[in-house]
């Protein structure tokens, strides 16, 4: 299972992701982490569209491991969304503008998604239960 975890930079994608991947006993994937080991600082359209293949070339490895992928990237554009291909996506609806304005030019709302994370929290463990808890409801 392929499981998208998307959103604008700060947005906290990184802050639910790690934790909720533990408590699925699945493996995070973050996006930062990848282009830092794949040296690929590439945002044009272009680059993002390459990147969403690469996380789905991850998550496809960890599946067949068989494990529960977690990816945590901003995923910018439906095609992008379209083309990772999640069983279960949680829209990161948290703040309106990003840290950088070409990403916020380009961020398209999710069409389709399974849960909406729509204000800022502070208590993870809270919101964490929630998501976990739709999650698993999804799942039977």
């Amino acid at each position: 299972m392929r499981i998208l975890i998307c959103g604008l930079p700060g947005s906290g994608k990184t802050t639910l992701a790690e934790p909720f991947a533990e408590l699925i006993n699945g493996i995070w994937i973050n996006a930062d982490k990848v282009r830092t080991r794949y040296d690929d600082q590439d945002f044009t359209v272009d680059g993002r569209v390459k990147q969403a293949y690469r996380m789905r070339h991850l998550a496809d490895g960890v599946q067949l491991a068989g494990k529960i992928a977690v990816a945590d990237f901003v995923c910018p554009t439906n095609e992008t969304r379209d083309i990772f291909n999640a069983d279960y996506t949680i829209w990161m609806d948290t703040i309106k503008e990003g840290r950088f304005n070409d990403t916020n030019l380009i961020f398209e709302n999710p069409k389709n998604y399974n849960y909406h994370v729509r204000e800022w929290f502070d208590n993870t463990h809270n919101e964490l239960l929630k998501v976990v808890s739709n999650y698993m409801e999804k799942q039977k």
